[in-house]
C-alpha cells in the first residue's frame, strides 16, 4: 500500500521543482508528482499563501517561476535529526567513512554545516564507524543513540535500561566513553560502575538513557575502536580457549571480535575469549570455520561442541534395515 502524501509535502515538492526548473507548467508539475493539473495549481496557490513569490507567465514559454531574490532559508537540523542523518548514511553507505569517496565527501560537508556542538558528535560517529558491515547488522533507535552521543561529548554519566539477548532487562550506571560503529552494529564503550570494569553494550538493546549530574574523565589516549575490539570477547560468563591447526594469518579473517582474540601457538594459533552462549559459539561460529581445532577450555564450550558433534554424527549414521 502506497503511503499517502500530505498537501504540505506536495507543496514543498512543488517548490523544489520550481527552484530546479524555472518555467515548469502546471501539467508538468502534475506529471512529476503523479497528480491532476488542478491539484498542481492548488499546490502553487498554497505556496503563494505561505508568502512564497511564485510568478506565472503565459505563452509558449510560460509556466511558473520563483520571484527574483527568492532564497530558501538555510536547512536547520535538530540534534536528533542531524545524528539520525549521519547514522542513516553510514548504515546505508559504509564507504562514507572515507572523505575520498563521493558520499563521504558529501557527508563531511553536512557535518561541517552543523552547529559545533552537534557537528563534533556527528564527526565522532563517522570517525569510529566501520566500513565492513555484515548480514547480522542491527540498527538502534536514533533518539537513544543521540542521547548517548551527547553524554559522550559532555562527559556526563548516564543510567541505562538494557535488555540482553535472552530478554533479561536491568539498569546500569555507566561512564559513556564512545559510541562506535563496528561490523554492522552500534556499540557503547563505557565503564560500568556496577561491574567495576570496561563494558561494551549493543546500542540497539538500550531501552532508555537517563543523564545524571555526575561527570567523568575518559582514560588518557583512549582508542575507542581498539578498546572495543579488545573488550567484545572478554568479561562473559563462560571462558573459551580453542586451538587451531592453521597459521594465525589464515584463521584471523574468520574470527569476529566477540569471539575473542588470537595468539600464536605451537600448533598454529589459539583463540582466547569468553561467551554467554556456548551453544551459539559452537554452532554458529566454530562450526563455520574451515580449520581443524581443539577446544582446550572451558567446560561449557566443550560440552556444547560435544553435543553438536553427536547431532552431526547422528545425522549421517546408517539407519538400521
Amino acid at each position: 500500500m502506497t503511503p499517502k502524501i500530505s498537501p504540505t509535502a506536495r507543496a514543498l515538492q512543488t517548490l523544489e521543482i520550481l527552484q530546479l526548473q524555472p518555467g515548469t507548467t502546471a501539467d508538468q508539475i502534475a506529471e512529476r508528482l503523479g497528480v491532476t493539473g488542478r491539484a498542481a495549481r492548488r499546490y502553487v496557490a498554497t505556496l503563494r499563501e505561505a508568502g512564497v513569490p511564485v510568478e506565472s507567465f503565459r505563452g509558449r514559454y510560460g509556466g511558473y517561476r520563483l520571484g527574483r531574490g527568492m532564497r530558501l532559508p538555510p536547512v536547520i537540523f535538530t540534534q536528533d535529526e542531524a545524528l539520525g542523518l549521519v547514522m542513516a548514511v553510514l548504515e546505508g553507505h559504509p564507504a562514507a567513512t572515507g572523505a575520498g569517496e563521493l558520499a563521504g565527501s558529501a557527508l563531511a560537508k553536512v557535518i561541517l554545516a552543523l552547529p559545533e556542538s552537534v557537528g563534533r558528535q556527528a564527526a565522532a560517529l563517522r570517525e569510529h564507524a566501520s566500513a565492513a558491515p555484515d548480514r547480522r547488522a542491527a540498527y538502534p533507535d536514533p533518539a537513544v543513540t543521540s542521547a548517548l552521543v551527547v553524554a559522550v561529548g559532555s562527559r556526563r554519566r548516564v543510567r541505562l535500561r538494557y535488555r540482553s539477548e535472552s530478554g533479561n532487562e536491568w539498569a546500569a550506571e555507566v561512564d559513556p566513553w564512545a559510541v562506535v560503529v563496528r561490523h554492522g552494529r552500534w556499540y557503547l564503550l563505557c565503564h560500568s560502575h556496577h561491574a567495576g570494569a570496561v563494558r561494551s553494550y549493543r546500542v540497539d538493546r538500550v531501552r532508555a538513557v537517563e543523564p545524571t549530574r555526575d561527570s567523568f574523565t575518559p582514560p588518557d589516549g583512549l582508542d575507542p575502536v581498539a578498546a572495543l575490539e579488545e573488550n567484545l570477547g572478554e568479561g562473559w560468563a563462560f571462558p573459551a580457549r580453542v586451538v587451531f591447526k592453521a597459521p594465525l594469518s589464515e584463521v584471523a579473517p574468520w574470527v569476529r571480535p566477540p569471539m575473542g582474540h588470537l595468539e600464536t601457538h605451537a600448533s598454529g594459533c589459539v583463540l582466547v575469549g569468553s561467551t554467554n552462549n556456548p551453544t551459539m559459539y559452537a554452532q554458529e561460529w566454530l562450526a563455520a570455520m574451515p580449520f581443524a581445532f581443539r577446544v582446550e577450555g572451558g567446560d561449557e564450550l566443550r560440552a556444547a561442541v560435544a553435543a553438536l558433534a553427536v547431532r552431526c554424527a547422528a545425522a549421517v549414521a546408517d539407519q538400521p534395515r
